[in-house]
């Protein structure tokens, strides 16, 4: 008789083990259901944030007040949020999903500068690899090349430089990604598109560059006034120098 109550008692207890399991696990299930919180993933550019986690949460705060946990996942506007989080200029893609436990996911790449135009009466802009013109960072300042003149700031009032003026392009492309060019080559004075200057780290000259057509050909020119032309003048013995008509280096 004992035993048979001892079994009832075991066989009561595993049940209520269970029972309180299941319930646990239709508790967790929904929990899974709901909207549980945001994590935000931001990849940065050469260690740099122009885009920084608070500032997506308080763009998610203000514009959607309803996002609470405990929102039915269906309910979460993910194409609205991707969209408004893409207005950021320094946004170049974001991607939202929502995980299995409910955690809303936002997956950033930011712009990337490369160049930088500088206005002494307006705010500065900077350019990006695509080409893009977008605003300053308040919150980091990104070491480019600086772009100034006319046509520079014509260009930031069209946003795209790809579209108004694209053998620029190149050119930025072509000074950055060359270290020795990269580091001499400080500044572009851009007045027309066929009146490109250039300014040096080391040298006082003026490099008149002309307009941003053939690219390497003018580079091997500004190398052989570096390698034979100086050696025997002397740096300070020019304050301009021009490669912009072909076949030719003009020194005064």
């Amino acid at each position: 008789m004992k035993k048979a109550n001892l079994k009832k008692t075991l066989a009561f207890l595993v049940l209520c083990l269970v029972l309180v399991g299941f319930i646990g696990f239709v508790e967790k299930q929904s929990n899974y259901k709901t909207y549980q919180g945001t994590e935000v993933f931001i990849s940065g550019v050469s260690g740099l944030y122009f885009v920084e986690d608070k500032e997506i949460r308080k763009i998610l705060e203000t514009s959607f007040p309803d996002l609470k946990a405990g929102l039915v996942l269906e309910e979460v506007p993910l194409k609205e949020i991707e969209n408004r989080i893409g207005g950021h200029p320094f946004v170049k893609s974001v991607e939202a999903t929502i995980g299995q436990k409910g955690i809303l996911n936002l997956s950033i790449s930011q712009h990337q500068p490369i160049a930088r135009i500088a206005r002494p009466l307006a705010a500065d802009g900077y350019i990006t690899t695509e080409g893009k013109v977008i605003p300053t960072s308040q919150s980091y300042t990104s070491r480019v090349l600086i772009l100034e003149g006319k046509q520079a700031e014509k260009l930031m009032e069209k946003g795209d430089v790809m579209e108004e003026m694209p053998e620029l392009m190149d050119l930025i492309e072509y000074i950055t990604e060359d270290e020795f060019w990269k580091a001499q080559i400080t500044e572009l004075e851009v007045n027309s598109p066929n009146d490109i200057r250039m300014y040096q780290q080391v040298g006082k000259q003026i490099i008149e560059f002309g307009n941003a057509m053939d690219l390497e050909d003018k580079f091997d020119r500004i190398q052989i006034f570096y390698k034979e032309i100086l050696p025997r003048k002397g740096w300070d013995a020019y304050s301009r120098v021009s490669v912009k008509f072909k076949d030719q280096i003009v020194c005064e």
